[in-house]
């Protein structure tokens, strides 16, 4: 009897150990993410306040962008971390990232809105303009 309490308490000792490790990875993920400057509301609002006037977007049209948008930088703060360990399967990422926020924007935007959508990209990756974002 002795040794099943025994063998019971550590079962229950390791797997509390590693869901406090997989909650320490997630902390460190969104910690990296947040260093990294990827705040996702923050670049949402800066993105929105770049699209609402640059495409013109009706009452309708912005929210349901503001959702995917918010959407896509959600899944890509998960890859941020890629850049600097993994720079070509980051590249990979976030190139099939952007490619689904695209058909999905397709749905959304009228054809003219969307080739404004598509000149709106940055020449370059800068902090400084928040559409890079969507398209670095």
């Amino acid at each position: 009897m002795k040794k099943i309490i025994l063998s019971a308490a550590i079962l229950c000792l390791a797997a509390s150990s590693s869901n406090a490790q997989l909650g320490g990875l997630v902390d460190k993920a969104t910690k990296t993410a947040a260093a990294a400057g990827f705040d996702v509301n923050k670049l949402t609002s800066g993105i929105m306040g770049k699209l609402v006037p640059g495409l013109n977007l009706s009452g309708a049209q912005k929210t349901q962008v503001t959702d995917l948008v918010t959407g896509f930088l959600t899944k890509k703060s998960d890859i941020v971390p890629l850049a600097g360990t993994n720079p070509a399967e980051y590249a990979k990422k976030q190139s099939s990232l952007f490619s689904g926020l695209q058909s999905k924007l397709g749905g959304v935007l009228a054809k003219d809105q969307m080739s404004k959508f598509m000149g709106l990209k940055p020449a370059s990756a800068s902090s400084s303009n928040p559409l890079s974002a969507l398209f670095f």
